[in-house]
């Protein structure tokens, strides 16, 4: 052990664990940290304009890369209180984000001292876990633990509150060990008497569908469902906000299914008799906890790493706890050799023909170009103009749930959103730690102009930082879903629904960035390339019909829906 401060231990920590950016913004609970990042060689720092912003950052770093992504907050109270948005987003995506916050000194605790807020009660409820170090020795202790915990099965964010007087003290700190070499992960297998069982099940099926989800996406699996989808002759529908979990280009992609998919996918759902859940706890966006988009006949063979996952919402024929990657490929083994029934065989000839249709149609109606700019036309564009390696960001809101089905997802991973926690104020910095993740790919990111509104800030930290990627603003001047809502089921009476904004091209350009606006439908697809080949941060303001509203949640409202009276 050698003499150190607990500043410089906790960054030592960080480079014993491979970390090679930490996102943060500065204060003064948190200064020995920062001044300890001066000097290191391993660590990229980027600094940001906003905690919450910051952890989306880290959130997309993460769930791109596969590895931890770091915040550093260094400011107690305030710059703690900020995180929690971020948190609860990457909780609800199951993203490995290690949140390090600056802390109240130990002696002014419970003295209504100034910033202080009890953190570790703030973020119990949005984190996997989270600790106070109470003795400076013990950092890389706590670093270490903190980085298993969040990348151990089932995958969170954790946050370590690091008073400032210890990472002020200068003592006897061990040194910090390098990583174990591996994390707890999933059983790879699954119980060999029930993979026979369901390789049975799924064998005799006249219509199968698999729904692949988050399980498939996040372990890199698509090679493995892809051969059992194969073999089986099956369909392949995905969990929204998954819709890369395969190639969207494979013969068997059905797009994303449930009540924000798309018909094609949803009819596959309500009619197949035997489904396979293949990572995905078939949870709220796929579900809406109902059978309005499952068939209530179906036998449900369900595989999840979480046991508590298994046959939770609805009730299932048989359930594998395990990797679903290495449960498919366990399917695939027992099903070698298998050929598709005649009815199976016609099944997903109907759904190929079915498919191919759709695109057509969404080809046809995107291909207008004509004013006012309506988000078919936008969809389209994009499809058009961005390469191979796209990878896409979308925030909440009608018109990116509206996108999400119809981007190009050829790469996985491709596609990040806010998933359960439908965070406005998501895409935009989660692009910008996704393309630190992956400097080789294009990232785009699909924002409303509401949501823009609340990250503009973050320009600054990409042109600071040459984070170039593209931005589409899909700018209606309104919070669109409120919107809908209001003119839907409450006559119109508007409120708070209309949002006046500056013209996000020129505020790009006053931050430094490529500003770029497209006012009429024939101005697309030159400015979306221009945009995509210009080598720098660029922002597309498109102006969207603004009478191009939808609600998605009519769910929600069927107390006020005078159709149904």
């Amino acid at each position: 052990m050698a003499k150190t401060s607990g500043g410089k231990a906790v960054v030592a920590a960080l480079e014993a664990e491979g970390v090679q950016h930490v996102f943060g913004l500065i204060g003064s609970a948190g200064m020995e940290i920062f001044d300890a990042l001066h000097d290191s060689k391993a660590i990229r720092f980027i600094g940001v304009r906003d905690e919450r912003t910051g952890v989306h950052m880290a959130d997309g770093y993460a769930r791109a890369s596969g590895r931890a992504g770091v915040f550093l907050a260094g400011q107690n109270g305030p710059g703690a209180t900020n995180l929690v948005t971020g948190l609860a987003q990457a909780n609800a995506a199951y993203s490995p984000v290690v949140a390090l916050a600056g802390s109240l000194s130990s002696a002014h605790v419970y003295r209504d001292a100034f910033q202080e807020v009890d953190q570790q009660a703030l973020f119990k409820p949005v984190t996997k876990k989270t600790w106070t170090v109470t003795q400076a020795a013990r950092i890389p202790e706590m670093v270490r633990e903190a980085f298993t915990t969040a990348l151990s099965p089932r995958r969170g964010p954790v946050a370590l509150n690091l008073p400032r007087d210890l990472l002020a003290e200068v003592t006897e700190i061990p040194e910090a060990p390098p990583p174990a070499g591996f994390r707890a992960s999933a059983p790879a297998v699954g119980d060999t008497a029930l993979v026979r069982q369901a390789a049975q099940l799924l064998s005799g099926a006249k219509r199968p569908l698999i729904i692949a989800g988050g399980g498939i996406k996040n372990a890199r699996e698509h090679a493995r469902a892809l051969a059992l989808a194969e073999l089986l002759g099956a369909p392949v529908a995905l969990s929204p906000g998954h819709g890369d979990a395969i190639p969207c280009e494979h013969a068997l992609y059905a797009g994303q299914v449930g009540p924000r998919g798309n018909a094609v996918a949803s009819r596959l759902a309500r009619e197949a008799d035997v489904i396979l859940a293949l990572g995905t706890r078939l949870g709220f966006n796929t579900t809406f906890y109902t059978y309005d988009n499952l068939n209530p006949e179906a036998r449900i063979v369900q595989v999840d790493q979480d046991h508590a996952a298994v046959g939770r919402f609805f009730p299932i024929a048989l359930g594998l706890v395990g990797d679903a990657g290495g449960i498919a490929a366990q399917l695939a083994a027992e099903l070698a050799g298998h050929r598709p029934g005649a009815e199976a065989a016609a099944w997903t000839a109907g759904f190929r023909e079915e498919r191919r249709r759709l695109l057509a149609e969404r080809d046809a109606t995107g291909a207008a170009r004509a004013d006012p700019i309506q988000p078919a036309m936008l969809y389209h564009a994009l499809r058009a103009t961005v390469p191979a390696d796209a990878m896409f960001t979308m925030d909440a809101g009608t018109l990116c749930l509206q996108a999400t089905d119809q981007m190009p997802y050829r790469e996985p991973p491709s596609l990040f959103t806010p998933l359960d926690f439908g965070l406005v104020g998501f895409s935009y910095a989660a692009g910008l730690g996704i393309k630190l993740a992956c400097p080789e790919r294009t990232v785009v990111s699909l924002m409303g102009d509401g949501g823009f509104g609340m990250t503009v800030s973050e320009i600054g930290t990409a042109v600071a930082h040459g984070i170039n990627t593209v931005c589409v603003v899909m700018n209606n001047g309104c919070w669109g879903a409120e919107k809908a809502y209001q003119r839907d089921f409450f006559d119109g009476r508007y409120i708070g629904a209309d949002v006046p904004n500056p013209p996000y091209d020129k505020l790009a350009e006053l931050y430094g960035a490529a500003g770029f606006r497209v006012d009429r439908a024939a101005q697309l697809d030159a400015t979306l390339r221009e945009a995509l080949a210009c080598g720098r941060p660029a922002i597309v303001d498109v102006q969207v019909d603004p009478a191009a509203l939808y609600s998605f949640r009519r769910d929600s409202f069927k107390h006020r829906d005078k159709a149904a009276k």
